[in-house]
Order: structure tokens, then sequence, then C-alpha cells
């Protein structure tokens, strides 16, 4: 026990230590070179007593500590140090040749990563709500990862945006060669369905948008592919649009009001401007466009909730029980019966 806690103790230094297994490290505890490079404190302790304390350890060869340029030290060449010295050097060649070869090429990137983000992009945009889109998503998200790392991020995003753009561009172009009763529910369609799609490329390209996007160009990924849609689509059809919906607003259920809403609320998303083309359609889906009322107005305001009630009956849609009034008989407003009933209330 004493012997075997000596060698221990001799063991504990060492220059090439640190490089070693745990197999080499007993083999070239056991082998006189450490016995060289330690002195007597490797020896056994039966050779101690035979000797004295004060034998002098064989002559070995003199180490020099200091390192080489590859990063292995002198010491453990491979014809001094023997088997432990080879097995370190073999392990940092093989750490570094890992390393490289995890290395993606632009090469690489063109050839293998973006095809599969620009086939992902395809379905993405092309989707119908509800419709099951067979990729694998996390593929998608470790593509991109992958990417960002390895300093791709810029060539990523100036794809991604090439792509989208010659995507709306081509939706632009069919939306012009729709006829006049097809075109607001056209619009309707490519709105939702590029919107839709946005939210699930958003979320994929977390990473680039968070270490590219935000910290080198200070925007936000979102905002910039919606001002894509902005700049390609809207844009180039909005002067054709509004005279379309004002006259679907003017007849009533020309167009469902879930259409109409959808389309007024994503103009007002993309350029909020665009109200002033058209308040009063905007009003009717998004609060406080208008001024507050007036009293003065009070009046107005009745004569169009009437206006209103007497279209819907006109297309046959019925005003609900009416089991306590006469027949015949129109709902009427009074001004001053109002405000006696809205002080009952106070």
């Amino acid at each position: 026990m004493e012997e075997e806690s000596m060698e221990e103790e001799g063991g504990g230094g060492g220059g090439c230590e640190a490089m070693m297994d745990d197999q080499n490290h007993n083999n070239w505890g056991a082998g006189g070179y450490g016995r060289h490079l330690l002195g007597s404190a490797a020896a056994p302790l039966g050779d101690r007593l035979l000797h004295g304390a004060t034998a002098e350890p064989p002559a070995g060869p003199e180490l020099p500590a200091m390192p080489e340029a590859n990063g292995v030290l002198r010491g453990c060449e491979p014809g001094k140090g023997g088997a432990g010295a080879i097995a370190a050097a073999i392990n940092i060649n093989a750490s570094t040749s890992k390393f490289l070869m995890n290395v993606i090429t632009i090469e690489d990137y063109k050839s293998t990563y973006w095809p599969k983000l620009d086939s992902a992009i395809d379905q993405l945009l092309t989707q119908s709500p509800g419709d099951y889109i067979p990729i694998s998503y996390e593929q998608i998200y470790s593509c991109v990862y992958k990417c960002v790392c390895q300093q791709h991020s810029e060539q990523m995003y100036s794809d991604l945006i090439k792509k989208i753009t010659n995507h709306l561009e081509r939706v632009s172009k069919e939306l012009q060669a729709s006829p006049p009763d097809l075109y607001i529910e056209r619009f309707n369609i490519a709105l939702g369905q590029y919107m839709g799609a946005l939210q699930s490329i958003v979320p994929l390209f977390i990473y680039m948008n968070k270490f590219y996007i935000e910290t080198k160009l200070n925007r936000d990924l979102k905002d910039d592919l919606i001002k894509l849609f902005t700049e390609h689509v809207a844009e180039k059809h909005i002067y054709n649009l509004m005279p379309l919906l004002l006259e679907a607003q003017s007849t009533p259920f020309q167009i469902t009001p879930s259409t109409m809403a959808n389309i007024v609320k994503g103009l007002y998303t993309l350029r909020p401007e665009w109200v002033q083309m058209a308040p009063a359609l905007f009003s009717k889906f998004i609060p406080n466009i208008l001024p507050p009322a007036v009293e003065s107005e009070l009046q107005e305001y009745a004569a169009q909730d009437q206006k209103l009630q007497r279209e819907l009956m006109q297309n046959g849609f019925a005003r609900g029980d009416q089991s306590r009034k006469r027949a015949g008989e129109e709902l009427t407003y009074n001004g001053s019966s109002a405000c006696a009933s809205s002080r009952g209330y106070r």
C-alpha cells in the first residue's frame, strides 16, 4: 500500500499528462520515461531502500518544456515519449479534423442547405388555410441554425428576400389579369395566404432574425416581409381595389362581410395612412378612425341607422321577434326619450 501511494504521488506531475487518456496515463507512469521525468519520487520504495535516500536516479535524456507551434509538447515526440505521446497527437488531429468536417462552405450552402429552404418556402407561400404541408419543421429550423452559425446569414437573408419578391410579383400579375367581379375575392385570398405563410416563415428563421437582422440591420424580419407585400402587391392594386370596395359597400352583400373585413383590416395593417382614401369604409371595421360623435349629429346618425335597417329588410333579413309590435311598425328614434332612459340608468 505504501509503495502504491508513493507511485501515485510521484505520478502527479508532467507536462504531457493533460494530453493523454487514462490508459495512456497508466502506461506512461509505469514506464521508465516517467521515472526520468519525475526523478526519485517515481522510483519504487524497494529501490530507494537498497540504494539509499540520497541515491541519484539513472541519467535520462533532458526534456525541453517548450511547446511546438502545432500545440504538441516537444517532449511528447514519437521518438521520445512512446505510445502516449503518439496517442495525444492523434487525438488532437482527430478533433481538428472533426471540426473541419463540420464546416459549411458557400458551395455546401448553395447546393445542399438553401435548396431545402427554398422548397419549404414554396410550399408555405402556396398553401391554402388548413392544408397539411409534408415538410419537417425541425429539419428546416436546423438548416437555418447551422447556416447562421457558419456565417451565411447575409446570403440566406438575401436569398429569402429574392425568393419572396419573385413570388409576390407573380401574385401581382395574376391579380391584374382578374376580372372585376373576382378581383376583390382574389385579392383577399392572396392577402390571407401570404399573412398565413408569414406565421410559419418568421419562426423558422428566428435565428437569422435575432443574430443578423435585428443586430446588424436594426430591423425585424416580419416587418420586412410585410413591407414586401405592400410594395409589390398592395401599392400596385390599391387604386383599382378601393373603388370596387366602395361600390361593394354601397351594394349590401355584394361580397361577404368577412371578406370586406379581412381586406379593410389588412390594408390598415399594411399602411395606416390609406384610411384617408375612404374614412367611412375603414371606420366600419377599425375603431377610433372617425372623430368622436357630437350631439348635434345625433339625428344624422339615426337616419343612417334607419337606412341600414331598410336595406337589411329589403335583402330578406327580418328584425327578429315582432310579436309585441304591430305589423309594419318601423323602429323610431326619439332623442328626448333616449336621453331620459339613459338618465334612468345612472
